[in-house]
């Protein structure tokens, strides 16, 4: 316990680090996914092959390799940020291709009647997909959101080897002043158990909530 009690502050700010990274980047992947799925389906071919690209790209490239291309890479554009938002940008992203694919799904189980008979009453794209699909689409997407919400949370520890502050590069510091390596990352274990329960809890309610019946 000394390890936690003499540490408590380090500790605290790096969960605070990791709980924001997760937050502000699970809502940029939900964004960016759900329109991602919309291009995915949409009557214009464009739309389509700019979603295939964008998860077809994010998908097959390593999360660290792209940390490198937003943090390095951007700044060679003039675009200079913080490197907690860079970190956010990052994971976002990679996520937002992996939620695009589980609403894409999601809306796969919708019944193609459902389409043409909203258009049929002369709704467009944006409203048959908004009001009809998605809100249907939405009940069986759950739990592969959550599932991967909570690997979001645990790809966030590999901002900390990128100057970010977060719960994984708290043991540097603590390494450091000579306490145990082993303690040391069994507190970051249970940091990130806090973390993945507590989306797996929130994921838990909606699915009760909203979910389909099985």
């Amino acid at each position: 316990m000394n390890v936690l009690l003499d540490n408590l502050s380090r500790y605290g700010e790096g969960l605070l680090g990791t709980v924001e990274l997760t937050v502000y980047a699970s809502l940029l992947a939900l964004f960016l996914g759900f329109v991602t799925a919309a291009c995915r389906v949409a009557p214009v071919r464009s739309l389509r092959a700019f979603g295939t690209v964008w998860v077809t790209v994010l998908r097959n490239t390593p999360l660290t390799l792209l940390f490198f291309a937003v943090l390095l890479g951007l700044p060679r554009f003039g675009l200079v940020l913080p490197f907690q938002l860079f970190a956010v940008l990052a994971l976002g992203c990679y996520t937002s291709a992996f939620i695009c694919e589980a609403v894409r799904s999601g809306i796969n189980t919708v019944p193609v009647g459902q389409g043409e008979a909203a258009r049929s009453l002369g709704m467009t794209f944006p409203q048959t997909l908004g009001d009809v699909v998605l809100p249907q689409a939405f009940r069986t997407v759950i739990p592969p959101i959550g599932s991967t919400l909570i690997a979001l949370a645990k790809n966030s520890a590999i901002a900390g080897s990128f100057s970010v502050v977060e719960l994984l590069g708290t043991y540097r510091t603590l390494s450091e002043l000579g306490y145990s390596i082993i303690w040391t990352f069994i507190w970051i274990a249970v940091g990130y158990l806090i973390v993945t329960l507590s989306i797996s809890a929130l994921f838990h309610v909606l699915e009760k909530r909203w979910g389909v019946a099985r």
